[in-house]
């Protein structure tokens, strides 16, 4: 009933140094050889019904790990494509040790660095990269700051804001213990603003004479299916741009979303609306409800990675050599390399999530989720339950959890089913006209922007949302 193979190991077991050693070793070796007959007869009878796991076949080898509780399947536990994934949400760092205190007179980088755990040459590293960076004079008597600590007590992070718009992080890698300075910059207050005037020259350089040169990116996604900015726009011609704006009191931080923009030039007339339609989806749209064809992705890349080492679907694992199920893409890319949201969404999952690792995970809305997988270390804005943009660093690469190398493992989850990721980052953004039900609310909402737009200010405050300060 057993293959030659099996009986091959019995004998080279029989004649190994267990065997000629004392007779104490008799009882744990008799053990051993109980537990290993009665796995492999789990594993033959279990083969002789039919049963299989997944969609592919098994091997002797990896059912027997199987059945004696050493998994080597997919890292979350995968079989095959149609398998449900169950999603963890909250979580589970494995640095959960955060105290907020405040600088007290006397108290410097230093002795508060040394008083963390931290060595004079680990401090040294991390004050010398502050050298000539303005940001240090925010640290005084009376600010608050915070202090993050591993289940061991280990130093992992300590942030101040320096500035009412800058956060500085001194962060300590847990994994390769390298000491990194990171600036954070935050936005307290959003307010709607409206831009407008007339051209002497491109919008590009009016928009940056008035300090709005951020909003350029935006105007080229949205309207460049429609006109030829060079072409198109000549001098004389208006504009008029409704547009999200961070502040801090009286001071200027930058600029959010565009909300709709209106451009004259000889004759013609460019119009683009935001809408966020009854599913969630939030695109642009001209006055009759028709999409503006933006020329983009749905998603981003995830990362700069060097190549794909290990695709969608079944393969040979690197560690295992057990032909199985892999759920995303290996991106190969060097330890640190950031790794970006690939659309708006909020985090749903983050922390150590066994095989997996480092891990986030990214709701997007309608049953769409995005994983990154062997994270190296997170970044010090990434919380559980927060609300995060297109582009935005979540973490680094790295090589946590059951990994050969550094990597990012990629996974996009549609309706609790793994998709393709190299596949759904080539798919482009909805480009269709609102239904019918919709272009009502679509009218609505176009109205209040054209109202908001032919304000007598230059300037228009409202509905400002003061948000919560994301460190402190």
């Amino acid at each position: 009933m057993y293959s030659p193979r099996f009986h091959h190991f019995l004998v080279r077991l029989r004649r190994s140094a267990l065997f000629r050693g004392r007779l104490h070793l008799l009882a744990p070796v008799s053990l051993l050889l109980v537990v290993l007959f009665f796995s492999v007869s789990f594993f033959l009878s279990s083969q002789s019904r039919g049963e299989s796991f997944g969609t592919v076949s098994v091997s002797p080898f990896q059912a027997l790990l199987r059945s004696i509780g050493i998994a080597s399947d997919d890292e979350l536990g995968l079989h095959g494509e149609s398998d449900q994934i169950t999603l963890e949400e909250g979580e589970n760092d494995p640095s959960l040790g955060i105290e907020k205190r405040t600088v007290r007179k006397g108290d410097t980088i230093y002795s508060i660095l040394i008083a963390a755990g931290l060595s004079p040459t680990e401090v040294h590293q991390l004050t010398s990269q502050l050298k000539g960076n303005n940001t240090i004079k925010g640290f005084r008597a009376g600010r608050s700051y915070e202090i993050e600590s591993d289940r061991k007590g280990r130093f992992i992070r300590f942030s101040w804001q320096s500035s009412p718009s800058v956060t500085i992080h001194l962060v300590r890698d847990i994994n390769n213990r390298i000491l990194k300075v990171n600036q954070e910059t935050i936005a307290f207050d959003t307010r709607i603003a409206t831009l407008e005037g007339t051209l002497s020259t491109s919008l590009a350089k009016e928009l940056r004479s008035r300090n709005r040169g951020s909003l350029n990116p935006q105007l080229t996604r949205i309207l460049s299916s429609r006109l030829d900015f060079r072409k198109d726009i000549h001098s004389g011609a208006t504009y008029r741009i409704l547009c999200q704006e961070h502040w801090n009191g009286k001071s200027f931080i930058g600029t959010g979303d565009i909300l709709a923009v209106e451009i004259r030039s000889k004759g013609r007339r460019f119009n683009a609306y935001q809408y966020t339609d009854n599913k969630g989806n939030t695109a642009y749209y001209d006055e009759k409800g028709r999409a503006m064809i933006q020329g983009r992705t749905l998603f981003i890349q995830p990362c700069r990675y060097r190549h794909v080492s290990s695709g969608f679907g079944y393969r040979v694992h690197p560690i295992t050599r057990q032909r199985q199920f892999h759920g995303g893409v290996d991106l190969t890319a060097p330890v640190g390399t950031p790794v970006r949201a690939v659309a708006d969404g909020r985090i749903t999952y983050r922390g150590r999530d066994g095989s997996a690792g480092n891990m986030v995970t990214i709701t997007h809305g309608n049953g769409l989720h995005t994983m990154y997988l062997h994270l190296n270390r997170f970044s010090p804005a990434t919380r559980y339950g927060k609300m995060i943009q297109q582009g935005d660093i979540i973490g680094y690469v790295g090589s946590t959890g059951r990994s050969t190398g550094s990597h990012l493992d990629f996974r996009i989850v549609r309706n609790g089913r793994p998709q393709n990721p190299l596949t759904a980052l080539t798919l482009k953004a909805p480009q269709k006209a609102l239904s019918a039900s919709e272009l009502s609310g679509f009218t609505a909402r176009m109205a209040r922007y054209r109202q908001q737009l032919g304000g007598a200010q230059q300037v228009i405050v409202a509905d400002t949302e003061r948000a919560v300060d994301p460190m402190l």
